[in-house]
């Protein structure tokens, strides 16, 4: 009798479970086809039009959820805002994911139009197209999904909107109240942002805010992000003849601008890639707890130097999630005069570099700049904004054009937030396994405005593969991501915070 017991419990659990998982499958299949016809709309951020449509789309398939939306004027391109109705007694979660997109140029992707979303298949080293309605009989986890910001941040978004289905579906009475808010530039750094969050304050007011945006850590495992670096750019040209010269007449005399420039750019860091400009680094300390907690990230140096295609890392810190903890000097870009098939023999009239530097919650990006443009100043350079005339250039050795960027700030929560800890139980609770806890993203989402407004705690939850190729061409999205994304907000808009 016993036994017939547990053979029936176990026969009761088998069926609710499979029916949970043809309940979940019904609804990935359901986010798929309701993202791909929002990739159809292009979202590029330089499109006003692009964006407006974009609007569109988010108003009505919010709206027909039972969100109140809203479409919020900036100072640039307009946010939107969507709320269920509010209750008194719960506490609110503030949602954040941007829906535009970056630029895309259509010759470098593997299909005719990166805003109509193809499935593939890996067959060895190649993905393999595939009809879509191959996922009617086949919902294979390990497909993925091509199309511009299928995962960079459309993705998230649809997964959201399915999972309020479920949630009603299964009759689910939400204990917390539900706001969110979707950003229009955030791929242009989100300049009208601080302004917009001082503007509407009272609207977005919540309890803690959720960022659903960038991947989940690379072993795949589900993670937890409590900061992000912040950025800011420096464009910097120097400046040789005021016309190309041939390099045979004047190769010998008129002084060369890239050479120039390599040299200042060289004068920025040592041979181990550490930073050389004085005060660059100035507090940012490392003490021994967080030490350990960034050790406990599962990462796999071996792994990352392969996949990158490199020896020896730079020795900012003694390991990758350590480097993360200090503000950065990249060169993103470099570019004088022609090459390859193209070049051509002259001395070139400038040279350019474009240059990021990633913001931690210790530094500042005004003094970081002006850190630079002091230690420029010390390398002989006479500085300007704007491009020399010929008394500049006659008066000057050494000329330098300096244009800078906007400044998105870093943010970090501690780690012993209770909401943290809400989220890292409802993580563990629902996949069995210990999430992966992130002190400081390498890149950037720009939240800093959140949490100097509003005066609240902020987590990234990420939701889609890591190696997505966000920004890129051929970016895509693991089926099995949509199933982690919908499990992930359906735990976490289930779950009671007081438990």
């Amino acid at each position: 009798m016993k036994k017939l017991s547990i053979l029936f419990l176990l026969l009761i659990a088998f069926k609710s479970y499979t029916q949970e998982e043809a309940q979940l499958k019904r609804q990935v299949r359901q986010t798929i086809k309701e993202l791909r016809d929002f990739i159809a709309i292009p979202n590029d951020a330089l499109e006003h039009a692009d964006i407006n449509r974009n609007l569109t789309w988010l108003t009505k398939n919010f709206n027909a959820r039972g969100f109140n939306s809203s479409v919020l004027p900036t100072s640039g391109e307009s946010l939107f805002f969507a709320a269920l109705p509010m209750e008194d007694q719960k506490p609110t979660i503030l949602f954040y994911m941007h829906f535009d997109g970056q630029s895309v140029e259509k010759s470098k992707w593997n299909q005719p139009d990166p805003y109509k979303m193809v499935l593939k298949t890996k067959e060895g080293d190649n993905w393999k197209t595939l009809p879509i309605d191959t996922l009617n009989t086949n919902l294979d986890y390990s497909m993925r999904l091509f199309g511009r910001s299928t995962s960079d941040d459309k993705g998230p978004i649809v997964m959201f909107l399915n999972t309020i289905d479920l949630l009603k579906e299964n009759n689910i009475t939400l204990p917390f109240n539900v706001k969110v808010i979707l950003d229009s530039e955030e791929e242009k750094g989100s300049k009208p942002l601080p302004k917009a969050v001082k503007e509407y304050r009272e609207l977005l007011q919540a309890d803690f805010l959720i960022i659903n945006d960038g991947p989940v850590h690379s072993s795949g495992k589900p993670t937890i992000v409590y900061g992000c670096r912040g950025i800011t750019t420096l464009s910097l040209t120097t400046f040789g003849p005021q016309k190309q010269q041939h390099s045979g007449h004047y190769g010998n005399y008129a002084p060369n601008p890239a050479l120039l420039l390599s040299k200042a750019l060289a004068s920025m860091k040592n041979e181990k890639g550490k930073v050389s400009i004085p005060g660059f680094y100035d507090g940012v300390t490392i003490d021994e707890n967080t030490m350990t907690i960034l050790k406990n990230v599962p990462d796999d140096a071996a792994s990352i130097h392969k996949n990158l295609g490199i020896k020896t890392p730079d020795k900012v810190g003694s390991f990758y999630q350590e480097s993360l903890q200090y503000p950065s000097l990249n060169i993103r870009g470099l570019g004088s005069a022609w090459i390859g098939k193209k070049a051509r023999t002259i001395v070139p009239e400038s040279a350019t570099a474009e240059i990021d530097i990633r913001l931690v919650p210790e530094t500042d990006g005004s003094r970081l700049k002006d850190l630079v443009k002091t230690h420029l100043e010390k390398q002989g350079f006479f500085l300007t904004s704007k491009v020399p005339n010929k008394e500049t250039r006659l008066s000057h050795d050494k000329i330098m054009m300096v244009t800078e960027g906007s400044i998105t700030d870093a943010f970090r929560t501690q780690l012993d937030n209770p909401y943290g800890a809400f989220l890292v139980k409802t993580l563990t609770d629902t996949f069995g396994e210990n999430p992966v806890q992130i002190r400081t993203m390498g890149g950037t989402v720009p939240i800093a405005p959140f949490i100097n407004e509003l005066k609240i705690p902020a987590f990234i939850v990420p939701m889609v593969n890591p190696d997505n190729n966000q920004h890129s061409p051929n970016e895509n999205l693991e089926i099995g991501k949509i199933a982690y994304g919908i499990q992930t907000f359906y735990a976490i808009l289930s779950s009671n915070i007081k438990e």
